[in-house]
Order: structure tokens, then C-alpha cells, then sequence
């Protein structure tokens, strides 16, 4: 039973403040917390569940927000995570995005959704779909009408139509015109890969992505042609577990429009689609600096949206930077944006110049993280690949459409302080 719900900014204030139960927890555990979280010397491996003088603490950090929750009794450690990896979820859903000013923006929406999804400190109500039904998300229509009409609710006068059916994320009878349904493949590769060119880490996280738009009340199946390859799967509520743990296969009765049925991980990954090969110079002041980038192993797909971004050292004072291919602009905070798009075929991108040191500074001994971005349409480069989808219990046999995107994680070329002779090359 969870007592205490907090909501911390990426300084350490308390954004909100929701109470559970008639145990109110003070605010100064929230201190405690900080203080912990500053004492450590890698903030990222902090457990998830810590246990204070007080209360047992449960802490999920999603996009510079902490989600907090407290509590005195014992209770299975996953359930606290989960719920508050289901919180940022739906709160994510419903505000379009997650950070400190969407929170604040949108105060009143936010308590109406923690009233709906938590009792007394138990779980009750976490089905995305079914919280639209009782809550209306926020659009700029109902803070217009908010403001004149003086009502700041969004709380619908009815309950909705799950509350008489025998699934709680599903309403008692849909109808659509068009029985459809829609499975997506999105998977995103996070790469490392050090100043030597050695792939240090390749792994991808995939979500199975759907739209049901399924009249009455369907049985769906979901088979994949090699699940072996899956690590860290987790399910939505309506998948039957005991069919996957024998057989690998996806039972389940689907809520009514689009959720995530599964998410998974595939790792060690042995190669990546694409290569960046940095080349820094440095002598009398000056860096010479030139990026190639090029298709390691085909997909093939067509590569699009290629992006290399790099943040230049402070001691840069100005920058002549040229790409044959694409464009090529500096922020105000250094940050230097190659938009590439998609690689011609009759060359490699290249982008090249020189970058001017403070005074004083012969060499650059402070070398840039070259972070890559880039989407492929048509392809789950994790090699998972859907073998069919069978739909029972409907008069008509519906439309069926299945599509895959793989897209750049945190895909990094990772370059360290190095006292070697001036030229590093990574090929």
C-alpha cells in the first residue's frame, strides 16, 4: 500500500503533492531523498527502491522528472515500480510529452488522473484507454471553456463502459464499421562505440505497437517467427501469460483502440547500419576536423532522417565548418547540428574545417561525443519478425496490417581526454 505520491523537478523541488491514505507523510522525506541522490557518485545507479530511516522509497525518473512514493507497510517491491512507470506513462499519454512545465501547466488534470488510478493506496484504474473515458485530456477548447465557464474540471458526468465489462481495459460491446487492426514493430538501437572504433554496446529497444479497432468481444493470437532472441519482455495487462511461457505465443483480448501489447530488448548486437568516422587534428592554436559518414551494413530499407550532432568544447572560440552533402548550422550553446537526411549513392557525406583555440591552447585535449540520429521504415534491424495474427470470435474476417520502423537511440561515438599525439582516428 502505497502512502504518498511525489513529483520532484530536476533541482530537487516538489512539483506535487498527492496523499493516499490517512497516513500523511511529511515533506522533509523528500529532502532525505535528495540529499541521497546528491551523495552518490553516478546518479544513474541509484536502486529504484530505498529504504530511508522512515519509509521504504520508490523512485522512477523519467525525462529530468523524479516520481516518488512512500510507504511504512510492506508490500511487493515491483508493484511500487510499476505503478509509477504506469504514472509517467499515462501522464506522458495524455499531456503529449513529459517534462516540468507540462506538469504545472496542467496541475488539475494530473490529480484527477492519480485520484482515478490509485485507492486508498492500491492500484485501481491504469488502462489509458478506459482514464480518457473518465477524464477528457487536455486540447485548447476545454481550457478556453474552462476559463469562461469557470468549471476546471475535466470529469466526465458518466462512467465508462468498461466499469459492466468482464475486462477492465475493454468497453461491454464496440462497434466499428471496419474491423481493422494495425501491429506496429518500433524499435529504437542504442550503440556505443569508443575513440578506437570497437563496438562496446549495440542493443535495441523494441515496443509491439497496436491499433484494434475490433467490434464485440475478439480473441487474438500473436506469433513471432524467432522469439529467442527476446530479453526483458514485458506485457500489457490482457496477455495471457501461460500461453507465452509455453509456446511463445501472444493470447490476448485487446483493449479498444491503440496500446503497447509488449516491449522487449534484444542485445548484443554484433554491428550497426551505419558508421561515423571522426578525424581531429590539432597544432598551433588551431583543430582541423573532418566527420565521414557512410552505410556499414545495408538494411535494405532506405536510411532517412541522418543526423550528427556534436557539442564543441568551451574552449573553442570559433568554428569554419563545410559539408559536401546536407546542412550544417551551430547553435547558440555550441552545439554543432549536421542534418544529413538520406546518403546519395554516388558519395559518402563528408563535413570538414577548422576550429579556432582560446589563446594559449595548442591543443584540443577535450575531444566531442558525436551523437546519431536516423530512422529506417520497413525494418526491425533486431532480425524479429512477425509469423502471423489470428482474430476468432468475429463474424468477418478483418483487415489486417503489420509495419516496422527501427530508429537511433542513444547512439553515440564516444571520444575521451587523451594525451596521445595529435591525430586519433576512428575507423
Amino acid at each position: 500500500m502505497l502512502q504518498c505520491i511525489f513529483l520532484l523537478s530536476d533541482s530537487g523541488e516538489v512539483m506535487l503533492e498527492k496523499q493516499l491514505t490517512g497516513h500523511r507523510v511529511d515533506r522533509s522525506i523528500c529532502g532525505w531523498f535528495w540529499d541521497h541522490y546528491l551523495s552518490q557518485d553516478d546518479a544513474s545507479k541509484i536502486p529504484q527502491v530505498i529504504a530511508s530511516p522512515t519509509h521504504y522509497l520508490f523512485q522512477v525518473f523519467r525525462e529530468g522528472i523524479t516520481f516518488l512514493a512512500c510507504t511504512q507497510v510492506e508490500m511487493p517491491p515491483l508493484m511500487g515500480i510499476e505503478f509509477l512507470c504506469r504514472v509517467a506513462d499515462v501522464l506522458t499519454d495524455y499531456l503529449g510529452g513529459l517534462n516540468e512545465d507540462l506538469v504545472k501547466d496542467n496541475f488539475v488534470i494530473v490529480y484527477e488522473l492519480l485520484d482515478e488510478m490509485i485507492d486508498n493506496g492500491f492500484p485501481l484504474t491504469t488502462e489509458p484507454n478506459i482514464l480518457r473515458e473518465m477524464i477528457t485530456p487536455p486540447n485548447l477548447v476545454n481550457k478556453v471553456l474552462g476559463v469562461v465557464t469557470g468549471n476546471s474540471t475535466n470529469m466526465s458526468n458518466t462512467l465508462p463502459g468498461a466499469t459492466a465489462s468482464c475486462v477492465p481495459w475493454r468497453t461491454t460491446d464496440p462497434k466499428h464499421a471496419n474491423n481493422e487492426i494495425y501491429v506496429d514493430l518500433v524499435e529504437e538501437m542504442d550503440a556505443i562505440i569508443n575513440r578506437d572504433g570497437m563496438l562496446v554496446k549495440c542493443e535495441i529497444y523494441g515496443e509491439v505497437q497496436v491499433n484494434s479497432q475490433l467490434s464485440g468481444f475478439p480473441d487474438l493470437t500473436l506469433s513471432f517467427a524467432n522469439t529467442s532472441i527476446l530479453n526483458d519482455v514485458r506485457f500489457h495487462p490482457c496477455v495471457r501469460f501461460r500461453p507465452w511461457e509455453l509456446h511463445q505465443i501472444l493470447s490476448f483480448v485487446p483493449p479498444d483502440g491503440e496500446f503497447k501489447l509488449m516491449s522487449y530488448r534484444v542485445k548484443n548486437l554484433k554491428s550497426t547500419p551505419i558508421y561515423v568516422k571522426p578525424q581531429l587534428t590539432s597544432e598551433g592554436g588551431n583543430c582541423r576536423i573532418s566527420v565521414l559518414v557512410g552505410i556499414r551494413n545495408d538494411p535494405g530499407k532506405t536510411i532517412d532522417s541522418l543526423s550528427v550532432q556534436f557539442q564543441l568544447p568551451s574552449c573553442v572560440l570559433s568554428s569554419d565548418l563545410t559539408t559536401n552533402h546536407g546542412t550544417v548550422d551551430i547553435l547558440t550553446n555550441k552545439i554543432c547540428y549536421w542534418s544529413i537526411g538520406r546518403i546519395p549513392k554516388d558519395k559518402a557525406p563528408s563535413i570538414s574545417g577548422n576550429l579556432v583555440l582560446q589563446t594559449g591552447l595548442e591543443r584540443l585535449n577535450v575531444f566531442p561525443v558525436f551523437q546519431v540520429g536516423f530512422k529506417i521504415m520497413g525494418v526491425a534491424l533486431s532480425g524479429l519478425q512477425i509469423d502471423k495474427l489470428d482474430v476468432k470470435s468475429l463474424p468477418n474476417r478483418p483487415y489486417k496490417g503489420f509495419r516496422a520502423l527501427t530508429r537511433a537511440g542513444e547512439f553515440e561515438i564516444r571520444w575521451a581526454m587523451s594525451s596521445e599525439p595529435q591525430q586519433q582516428n576512428i575507423s
